[in-house]
């Protein structure tokens, strides 16, 4: 699994560095830290903006996304 972190970085910084991620490794979930409300936001839009699955889980210096391509069978 691929992991970004994100962390003290202002958008849209987290955003490029999870789509360099996403590009990369297409169809491989990912994992980013991020450390605020509006990066995590972000991301996740993106996220699931490119067809994937977004699992999100609270740290104590932020969040935990993670980021699993949806099934291709799905997109027919």
């Amino acid at each position: 699994m691929v992991e970004i972190d994100a962390c003290g970085f202002s958008c849209p910084i987290p955003v490029v560095k999870t789509m360099h991620g996403l590009e990369n490794n297409p169809g491989e979930p990912v994992t980013v830290l991020v450390d605020s409300e509006v990066s995590r936001e972000n991301v996740s839009r993106l996220a699931q903006s490119k067809g994937y699955t977004v699992k999100i889980e609270a740290l104590a210096e932020g969040y935990k996304l993670i980021l699993n391509p949806q099934s291709s069978e799905s997109t027919g």
